[in-house]
């Protein structure tokens, strides 16, 4: 249970830096 909340979490914080990395290249590109 314990290996599976953690690999939960890892694969939120990815996909958090993953949209973060969009919307910075989006807003560059606006810029």
């Amino acid at each position: 249970m314990k290996i599976l909340d953690i690999f939960e979490g890892t694969q939120q914080i990815q996909q958090l830096i993953v949209a973060r990395r969009v919307l910075g290249k989006s807003s560059s590109e606006l810029k």
